[in-house]
């Protein structure tokens, strides 16, 4: 399980992330664009995956990390419950996302230390 604390941290930690509102949610960006949404009074997040990013990881648990169930789902968004995902997982989604997002630049050393392992 990860709190809305928990969660909050790990997207700030981001070179040049920053928090904003978003309609009702609370947006967090990297350079004005959105890699990921907090729904808090539903318990959820919803990052930009690529496509075969949100296939793998739909993969893990269907009931954690789903698509959104509308157009922008076939557009790589995806939901997932914090008080159903383990931390490591939702750091994964983080940083994957952020790197389909950010600019090259930015995403380069999360990159390299994946490519690493």
């Amino acid at each position: 399980m990860v709190t809305t604390a928990t969660f909050r941290t790990l997207a700030l930690s981001f070179p040049e992330a920053e928090e904003a509102p978003h309609f009702e949610n609370t947006a967090f960006k990297v350079r004005k664009k959105i890699f990921v949404t907090l729904a808090e009074k539903h318990g959820r997040i919803t990052v930009k995956l690529s496509a075969t990013d949100q296939s793998a990881f739909c993969s893990y648990d269907p009931a954690i990390i789903y698509p959104v169930p509308n157009k922008w789902g076939k557009q790589g968004w995806t939901h997932i419950v914090l008080a159903k995902i383990d931390e490591e997982m939702l750091l994964d989604a983080l940083t994957t996302a952020y790197c389909t997002i950010a600019p090259k630049t930015l995403a380069k050393p999360y990159i390299d230390a994946r490519d690493a392992l």
